[in-house]
């Protein structure tokens, strides 16, 4: 039966690929507190324990799934590195590209001083910085030196052993100091830092902070006595009576009719009207003021919740108390933000900006949510049906353009048709973030093409390379595991005093750059538990853009400098 087992999957690799994803998948989904081994890390594993049976892959497939992930991985952050690298996200782009250059510089001196050859110092970079994609472009580069198949192979083998043994502190070790040692290090107290930002930035103020004023409305409805005050003004003036908060008349009932009130809208005495608004205000301000009847008919307006994608330019940078005060805004709430690959939720303040790109999450009347929509962009289609046309078309562009080669003097210079790939992710993800009229492909479209684009890639490395990993694993286990601790720790310790005393950015969002900028979404996740807030996650978004572009192309640098 094992003998069986054993020659199927010799004669048949792709059955040891889907096992090796399988396992990888399943072991990788255990966490504790929130920190466990990763799909990455568990599908190497498995990989390389099935690699020991001697089995071999064709060559095409590791190079087609990793171009793959690499397009993924530059859609998904395109439209906010080209923000942060154009707009008002500079400080925390410049901010991700020294922190990038921390990285990079930390694994190039550790394998120099350990004296590791070029593929265990690419999987000490890769496993330290947990940016699995730059052993694609390092596989690549070192393709390209023109070393003997032998001395290509010992090194393409050694990258996964280094990488294994490097990634989990990577993983765990970065959580822990930005999250755990962080703030003890910069002296502060995360909590009160939030809570500070939120004062600071308006969360108390006109429109509420995050959960608060553009969350959870209601409608009530209430008749209008004699005397009262908005007897004789419109809609528009009866809701400014209440300047600090978001309060909209939807509809009155007047002499047995029932309409839709409009700005223009003059209330009498007698009239009954449809009040939307925050459930603490319809109770404590208007409540005591005006008589709540039940009143059914009146209440039965068609609302709708629709996730806005943002296209128009015009909404491009406004605050959300600017974008308050436009027409089309009247009579709609937010609910969510939701911003980047990571589809990172952004704190809701008066002072949150939104960005072409962004997706918002509205509600209200029908009519309302339809106006706004068109005032910011355009709905984001429900579809499960991915532009497959536009994938293959823009995946062979910059394939193409990455294989071109120059020469300077006798060094060869290329993107490689992975970065050229990357490139081409990062392009045509910012163009459809401002022309959303073709090449799109479902979150979970890409959520496939970056997570089993990269896995299998993983896995093809880790059969291939799994007879010679036990030896190497025995040979630098205890040394490289103490290299890469040194290696995560260095430029995290580094990027906190830097963005503290040089950028001298809030501390509140401070640690959020360091995660983004060392694309560590766990470390982003204790971080924000112990904030007890979402603001730490306003750094992430264009620091991870940033840094996850740049860490991926430092695999191929790494090997060019050591080379």
């Amino acid at each position: 039966m094992i003998d069986w087992f054993v020659n199927t999957l010799r004669t048949y690799p792709e059955i040891a690929i889907f096992l090796s994803l399988g396992l990888g998948y399943y072991f990788g989904s255990f966490t504790y507190k929130g920190l466990g081994l990763g799909a990455v890390t568990a599908t190497l594993i498995a990989a390389v324990l099935i690699g020991q049976l001697g089995i071999t892959i064709s060559p095409p497939l590791k190079p087609t799934f990793f171009l793959m992930f690499l397009f993924a991985i530059g859609y998904g952050v395109g439209p906010q590195f080209v923000r942060g690298i154009a707009k008002d996200g500079i400080p925390q782009a410049l901010f991700a590209v020294v922190v990038c250059f921390f990285c990079l510089g930390a694994a190039y001196l550790g394998a120099l001083i350990a004296g590791y050859d070029i593929g265990s110092a690419v999987g000490l970079y890769a496993g330290s910085q947990t940016i699995s994609a730059s052993m694609g472009l390092a596989t690549d580069a070192i393709n390209r030196l023109g070393l003997p198949p032998e001395q290509s192979k010992a090194m393409l083998d050694a990258m996964p052993v280094a990488y294994a043994v490097t990634y989990i502190f990577g993983t765990v070790g970065s959580a822990i100091v930005l999250a755990l040692f962080g703030p003890a290090l910069l002296g502060i107290d995360l909590e009160a830092e939030c809570k500070r930002y939120e004062e600071e930035y308006g969360g108390k103020k006109v429109l509420g902070g995050a959960g608060t004023a553009w969350h959870n409305y209601e409608l009530r409805a209430y008749r209008i006595k004699e005397g009262g005050q908005i007897i004789g003004k419109t809609a528009l003036e009866a809701e400014k009576l209440v300047p600090n908060e978001r309060v909209f008349i939807e509809r009155v009932r007047r002499g047995g009719q029932i309409t839709d009130a409009t700005v223009d809208t003059v209330f009498a005495a007698g009239d009954v009207v449809a009040v939307a608004g925050r459930r603490e205000v319809l109770v404590s301000l208007i409540g005591p003021v005006a008589e709540e009847v039940d009143d059914r008919e009146l209440l039965a307006v068609p609302t709708e919740g629709v996730d806005v994608f943002v296209t128009d330019k015009a909404t491009d940078g406004k605050t959300l108390a600017e974008l308050a005060t436009m027409p089309s805004a009247r009579g709609v709430f937010l609910r969510k933000i939701v911003r980047g690959a990571t589809a990172t939720e952004i704190p809701i303040l008066p002072n949150t900006k939104v960005h072409r790109g962004d997706i918002l999450t509205i509600v209200g009347r029908t009519q309302d949510t339809a106006a706004a929509t068109k005032a910011l962009g355009r709905p984001d289609q429900q579809t499960d049906v991915a532009d497959v046309a536009f994938i293959g078309a823009a995946i062979t562009i910059g394939a193409l353009v990455g294989a071109l080669t120059f020469k300077i003097g006798s060094v060869p210079l290329t993107l490689s048709t992975s970065g050229g790939a990357l490139i081409s992710g990062l392009f045509f993800g910012w163009l459809r973030s401002v022309r959303p009229t073709f090449g799109r492909i479902p979150s979970p479209t890409v959520w496939f093409m970056n997570s089993v684009g990269l896995n299998v890639f993983i896995a093809v490395v880790g059969i291939s390379s799994g007879p010679g990993f036990v030896a190497g694993l025995q040979q630098l286990g205890i040394s490289l595991f103490l290299w890469g601790i040194a290696v995560t720790t260095v430029p995290l310790v580094l990027a906190m005093y830097v963005g503290k005393y040089v950028f001298r950015f809030h501390p509140a969002i401070l640690l959020g750059c360091c995660s983004g900028a060392r694309t560590t979404t766990a470390s982003l996740g204790m971080i924000n538990d112990r904030a007890k807030s979402q603001i730490p996650g306003l750094g992430y978004t264009v620091t991870y853009a940033v840094g996850n572009t740049l860490l991926t192309i430092w695999g191929m640098v790494l090997v060019l400098l050591l080379a």
